[in-house]
């Protein structure tokens, strides 16, 4: 598990606590053969808070400008993409997914992550010449805040402020 992944579960675990919502946010083991099917998932009786989170960490300090569907994300050993492997699972389950996207900027620099629909992400795999998000794109998506080490959570505004198709 990354140290993202690590924090953001954290990050949702406190967030469910300080505000009395029944819900956990986990992480399942990854095996070495096996796939996991995203990286955080969030489960609660609250739709709201019914999630499934992939996420990705860009070092911008060592020249990363862009996030790519090909060098970021993997194809499995039968040809399918995880863009669209993980889009299966979201619609199987009735899960909200989004891409969480860490930006590592460099030593003394703060990172800073931003959240992607998922279903906007999808969209503009399948669109013709797609290849990546820019950072200036990604930074264009709301940004998950800081306070200290921990990210403060709130879905229901990354649902609000964003066009989600269910």
């Amino acid at each position: 598990m990354t140290e993202f992944e690590r924090v953001l579960v954290q990050s949702f675990n406190a967030f469910f606590e300080q505000n009395d919502v029944k819900g956990i946010a986990h992480r399942l083991k990854q095996h070495r053969f096996t796939h996991q099917f995203l990286d955080v998932l969030v489960d609660s009786l609250n739709p709201d808070y019914y999630l499934g989170i992939e996420c990705k960490s860009i070092s911008v300090e060592k020249g990363a400008n862009a996030l790519y569907f090909t060098q970021h994300f993997t194809v499995d050993k039968n040809g399918a993409h995880q863009i669209d492997r993980i889009s299966n699972f979201l619609k199987r389950s009735g899960r909200t997914g989004f891409l969480a996207v860490e930006l590592r900027m460099g030593a003394g620099r703060a990172r800073e992550a931003h959240i992607i629909p998922w279903k906007e992400l999808d969209e503009r795999f399948h669109t013709d010449g797609a290849v990546k998000y820019t950072l200036s794109e990604i930074q264009a998506f709301p940004e998950i805040k800081r306070n200290g080490k921990e990210y403060i959570i709130d879905p229901v505004s990354w649902k609000g402020g964003m066009r989600i198709i269910e």
